[in-house]
């Protein structure tokens, strides 16, 4: 499967050629910063499976904690990634971003502990206080 996305102004397009990983959210609370939202919607794709068709130059990236880079488009300002040095060769791209309609679905909510209080989660999928570590290590 391949699918694509792009940023708000549609500067930086993309690629993912691989079958999409379950959407992790996110509601610490750097997510919610950058995002601007209560939370942030992930989606775990190997490097190798990620392709930059255009926009590499509106690329910006900013280190929000130390080993943790925040990727965005300089023009609109859309997030389009994370990374971690400690999850090396995976990206987290922002599921808001792709194209195509997602089979992929939430499957867990992590740092709950720092949620919004403003924002109810009003779902059954997992909820973890700190960190959601999936079974498969990614």
């Amino acid at each position: 499967m391949v699918y694509t996305g792009n940023c708000l102004c549609g500067g930086v397009h993309f690629q993912i050629q691989a079958e999409l990983e379950p959407i992790q959210v996110c509601h610490c609370s750097q997510c919610r910063k950058a995002q601007g939202t209560p939370f942030a919607t992930n989606i775990p794709v190997k490097e190798s499976a990620f392709q930059l068709d255009s926009g590499a130059e509106l690329l910006k990236s900013f280190e929000a904690s130390p080993g943790k880079q925040r990727v965005f488009c300089r023009n609109c300002g859309s997030p389009i990634y994370s990374r971690k040095d400690a999850l090396p060769g995976v990206l987290r791209i922002r599921a808001g971003l792709i194209n195509e309609s997602l089979s992929s679905k939430p499957v867990a909510h992590s740092y709950t502990g720092s949620k919004a209080n403003w924002w109810p989660i009003n779902d059954d999928l997992p909820q973890f206080e700190a960190a959601y570590a999936p079974k498969s290590g990614k």
